[in-house]
């Protein structure tokens, strides 16, 4: 008789317990304005904007060299990972986009970065991008199902890992 007591009000215990658990919500970029002088990640100094290149300069630089270890890029942000701020994308030169990633996901952005104006801190590479990849990062954007098939090659295309971002305009 103790025994199925015990065992009973076990029962009880943990029902109640697990239902009274609050759900995990999903995660989201982090809220903000992307306001001019907001940094994400590492600290973007002053000195480090004032000597930022343009992508264009580092479309050319990355034609010498495939990879930069530390170097410091102005562009516009064209896109912000919907799910949770971990990456974006920066305007190119012939109107394209390069791909940026958060070093270590050690930070994300604001969905609010889009169209802002940044300097990114961090190395950048040329390097091929996988099919796989590719059609990852096109349902992270929520592209349409027709879009993500679409993806039928690898791309070569210059990767940037941040370690800080800026909002300089």
């Amino acid at each position: 008789m103790k025994k199925g007591f015990y065992t009973t009000i076990l029962f009880i215990c943990f029902s109640t317990f697990s239902f009274s658990q609050e759900p995990v919500e999903k995660a989201a970029p982090p809220a903000g304005n992307a306001l001019i002088g907001d940094n994400y990640g590492e600290n973007v100094s002053n000195t480090t904007v004032s000597k930022a290149i343009s992508v264009e300069a580092l479309e050319k630089d990355l034609k010498a060299v495939n990879k930069i270890e530390k170097v410091a890029v102005k562009g516009e942000v064209t896109d912000v990972c919907p799910k949770r701020g971990c990456w974006v994308s920066v305007k190119t030169e012939d109107g394209t986009s390069f791909f940026v990633k958060m070093k270590d996901y050690a930070f994300f952005v604001p969905t609010a970065l889009k169209g802002k104006n940044v300097v990114l801190e961090g190395s950048a590479e040329r390097k091929v991008t996988s099919v796989e990849e590719l059609k990852h990062y096109a349902k992270d954007a929520k592209k349409s199902k027709t879009e993500i098939d679409a993806i039928k090659a690898p791309k070569e295309e210059i990767r940037f890992l941040a370690s800080g971002i800026k909002v300089v305009n």
